[in-house]
């Protein structure tokens, strides 16, 4: 392959790590005017399983809607077409990639740990009254997705990496930048920007690990990085006052929670975590 680059892998990688065409499809039709909610109601409903899954998220404690959504069109008009386009993103991302074929990692662990920090971002930014938030739930789902690149195009050296920080996730970005040349992060945001996501994703994504190289979208990427981390709080065996404490002064300033606030986020995550992953990947199971 020569000098290997996130650019190159990912291109070399689009038929597997491509999102399905029914995504592309909404995504046009929202930007035509001539197509009404009901006419992309119809096109999700071609295919029964994201729609049963759309229609149970909708109707989850997520939203607590009083009267039951029973239709595609209905739950547009309620939670918005750009909402809607998110959870067809986020639904088919998790049940398509847990197929990936790897023997590096464990998909349904994998997906555990994307959902919970996607899920942790989001009340991240909730709390920091952040607009449209829930771009945050899908930089935390897919902060990770570079690793499975790795994982599928380079096993060896994503081996190397993973024996040598024996399983200190700490550790990963430094031996990858030097036995590979790039991060997952690097790579991830390549993959996402190849999809067409918005610079607000990719550049999260890319930049999660130092925050502070982030130009446009400085607060998403700092809630990002906090949200890894606080994704690893029991693993790594350090509190909410240690995390904190890491962060640099520009962080700090930037973030603006409280430990309060991130201890109230942590356990509104915990409360719907298991739910959420359960209604994303419907055949498995959180235990």
């Amino acid at each position: 392959m020569g000098v290997i680059t996130p650019q190159l892998l990912v291109k070399d990688s689009l038929e597997l790590f491509s999102l399905p065409d029914i995504y592309f499809q909404i995504s046009e039709m929202i930007n035509d005017p001539r197509f009404t909610v009901q006419d992309i109601g119809a096109v999700i409903g071609r295919d029964p399983a994201l729609t049963v899954r759309l229609l149970k998220i909708v109707n989850s404690s997520l939203y607590g809607f009083q009267s039951r959504v029973d239709r595609v069109s209905r739950a547009i008009t309620i939670i918005g077409i750009e909402e809607l386009k998110n959870l067809v993103l986020a639904t088919s991302v998790v049940t398509k990639f847990r197929k990936i074929p790897t023997e590096l990692v464990d998909m349904t662990d994998f997906w555990l740990r994307s959902v919970r920090c996607g899920m942790i971002a989001k009340f991240l930014a909730i709390e920091r009254d952040v607009l449209h938030r829930e771009r945050l739930f899908l930089t935390g789902l897919l902060h990770d997705i570079g690793s499975l690149v790795f994982y599928y195009k380079l096993p060896e050296k994503a081996l190397e990496v993973l024996q040598e920080a024996k399983h200190n996730r700490c550790l990963i970005a430094g031996l990858e930048q030097e036995k590979i040349g790039f991060t997952h992060a690097e790579l991830g945001s390549v993959l996402v920007k190849s999809w067409g996501l918005p610079e607000s994703l990719y550049e999260s994504i890319g930049h999660y690990l130092r925050p502070e190289l982030a130009q446009v979208n400085k607060l998403d990427t700092y809630l990002l990085n906090l949200a890894s981390q606080l994704s690893d709080l029991s693993q790594r065996g350090v509190s909410i006052d240690d995390v904190l404490t890491g962060c640099s002064k520009e962080g700090l300033s930037i973030i603006r929670l409280s430990v309060e606030q991130i201890e109230k986020v942590m356990e509104n995550a915990d409360e719907e975590f298991s739910q959420v992953f359960e209604l994303m990947a419907p055949n498995k199971r959180f235990h």
